[in-house]
């Protein structure tokens, strides 16, 4: 595929999810969201209602996060989280996934988890996204965390909340496992330090079909495409103001 700056800006959730943004900034997220077309704005659970009213409209949906920021809350609990906020307005729900029962080996515990909220979106046109937290996870990890998300129902796999206290995030390593584990069937979402137009498209020529970022949305829905270089020419006037 040609990336166009319109293409890569429709694979974009822009999250806005720091625990101080105020209602102005969410309003100014929504903006910035409608403005490059992006595929969501990413809110807080609180936020979700003042999103969806900003975002009416426009071809722009509300996705919001789920037991954020460590997934360490119990199924019942994202279950509800799910559902109140399908209620207010979400279309998409990036879970946190029990990222602690994950390396305690418990992973019916992880599978039930994740299960209790694609019960809520189910039948509702609601996509669910498991956040893996990769930077915890070795690459075999990485893989048996996809499969889990898979057999639980969900619709994507995601890399990084971007508020891990170790690691980059995506990583091409780990967007590879995710591809090749479960890209046949289900959506890849590469977060946590994408925040540049070409780090995006290297991303999306893996075969990620989502991409996750906050700061970076600007630099990337602005960026312009290399021009195709002209052909040599011995005119002195011929200047370039590139």
């Amino acid at each position: 595929m040609k990336w166009t700056k319109e293409k890569v800006a429709k694979t974009l959730d822009h999250a806005a999810l720091k625990a101080n943004l105020t209602d102005k900034d969410i309003i100014e997220a929504c903006e910035l969201g409608k403005k490059y077309n992006v595929a969501t704005v990413c809110v807080r659970p609180s936020d979700v209602p003042l999103a969806a009213k900003e975002l009416t409209g426009s071809d722009v949906d509300v996705s919001v996060v789920v037991g954020f920021p460590h997934g360490a809350g119990k199924p019942e609990t994202k279950a509800l989280e799910a559902k109140l906020a399908i209620a207010d307005g979400a279309k998409e729900l990036d879970m946190v996934m029990n990222i602690g029962k994950f390396l305690s080996g418990d992973h019916e515990w992880v599978k039930r988890d994740i299960a209790s909220v694609t019960a809520e979106a189910k039948g509702k046109e609601v996509l669910v996204k498991v956040i893996l937290e990769s930077t915890y996870l070795t690459l075999d990890q990485v893989a048996k965390a996809c499969e889990i998300a898979r057999d639980a129902g969900a619709d994507f796999v995601k890399t990084s909340t971007g508020f891990a206290d170790v690691g980059p995030g995506a990583t091409p390593e780990a967007i590879e496992v995710m591809v090749q584990t479960v890209g046949a069937t289900m959506g890849v979402k590469a977060s946590g330090g994408v925040r540049d137009y070409l780090g995006a498209v290297g991303f999306l020529e893996q075969g990620c079909t989502r991409l996750g970022t906050a700061g970076g949305t600007k630099v990337i829905c602005e960026r312009t495409p290399p021009r195709t270089p002209r052909a040599p020419t011995d005119r002195k006037d011929d200047v370039s103001h590139d």
